[in-house]
């Protein structure tokens, strides 16, 4: 019974790690890397980083910002974000995930990722 409950939180501590959300504020001046150049250079860690995964960015302030992704200097597309609104995009091996600010005042954002279950 002991070793049930205990793998059982640490089954839920694991998934809270690995499902562990960032949020960042989005100065007007600077374009944020999330995630692609490498552990210790990206600004969230990427649990998934090597494989193709998701990358899921939800708008927590007032102002639209843009999602763009790249690839060796690249850009592969841009996808605004309005307010409110969640957006999950495909990153497949050595995508970049950047977010580029509002030039009109801060905003906000929240990041996560997710496997691609086939």
């Amino acid at each position: 019974m002991k070793k049930s409950i205990l793998f059982i939180c640490l089954l839920s501590f694991t998934y809270f790690e690995v499902s562990a959300q960032t949020e960042f504020i989005l100065e007007p001046s600077q374009s944020m890397i999330m995630t692609g150049k490498g552990i210790g250079q990206d600004a969230t860690i990427n649990p998934y980083f090597g494989e193709d995964c998701y990358g899921v960015v939800k708008n927590i302030r007032d102002r639209l910002f843009i999602i763009r992704i790249q690839q060796t200097g690249n850009v592969i597309e841009e996808i605004p974000i309005e307010k409110g609104e969640i957006k999950k995009v495909k990153l497949l091996k050595g995508y970049e995930l950047y977010l580029d600010p509002n030039p009109k005042g801060l905003a906000k954002a929240r990041v996560d990722y997710g496997k691609i279950l086939d």
